[in-house]
């Protein structure tokens, strides 16, 4: 997220703490000085750096960490939180299609076992309305192949219906990222939406300490 020739840090501007770019969202103001999120951190201004989880944003926005920051007056509503969420949804639901385009994106339970079984899967995914016993015969079969110690990640982000218009598929309910630029993209884009949603998500990652920093 950070420019060229920009410190790849920012320091908390709550709790001092210093955080790499990529651990966070940074935050500008339109002309009507309503707080929007800048996700790829090249939007012109003064910037607010907030750690990228929902939590936090929401926290920013009680706190009014977003007027201290600016040094004005601004516009920070209740459904900021909402909007963020919703661009990282759909930056990785994009990253999802372009990954199919790619080649990088097997769909389907057998295709999905049979890459499994090549040694090439970065990550499953599976529908938030995928069946248990289907995502635990995946989990199997990856168990089996990963006996070495290996592991994949497993990611339950989005509806069979969003996968579905991502992809231009019908019914998609499992799929296996393979190794690649646009896998690799698209599993950063998408552990950066289950960060963002916290542990609370499906996706079984970690969340993310909060922090709050300014440029």
């Amino acid at each position: 997220m950070a420019k060229k020739n920009e410190p790849t840090e920012r320091s908390c501007a709550v709790t001092r703490e210093v955080l790499p770019v990529t651990d966070l969202l940074r935050f500008v103001l339109a002309p009507d000085n309503t707080v929007v999120v800048d996700v790829k951190g090249t939007l012109p201004g003064r910037g607010v750096w907030v750690t990228a989880t929902r939590q936090m944003v929401e926290e920013a926005i009680k706190k009014r960490v977003f007027a201290r920051g600016f040094k004005e007056q601004v516009k920070a509503e209740e459904g900021l939180a909402d909007q963020v969420e919703k661009v990282l949804e759909q930056k990785a639901l994009s990253a999802l299609s372009i990954s199919r385009k790619a080649g990088e994106l097997i769909t389907g339970f057998s295709k999905t076992e049979g890459a499994l079984r090549t040694g090439r899967v970065l990550a499953l995914l599976h529908a938030t309305d995928a069946s248990e016993d289907g995502i635990k015969k995946l989990a199997a079969i990856a168990a089996s192949m990963n006996s070495n110690g290996g592991t994949h990640a497993v990611l339950r982000l989005f509806t069979s219906a969003q996968m579905d218009l991502a992809l231009g598929r019908d019914n998609v309910i499992h799929a296996a990222l393979l190794a690649g630029q646009a896998g690799r993209n698209c599993l950063n884009q998408a552990q950066k939406l289950a960060r963002y949603r916290g542990p609370s998500d499906h996706s079984g990652l970690a969340g993310t300490k909060g922090a709050v920093a300014q440029d």
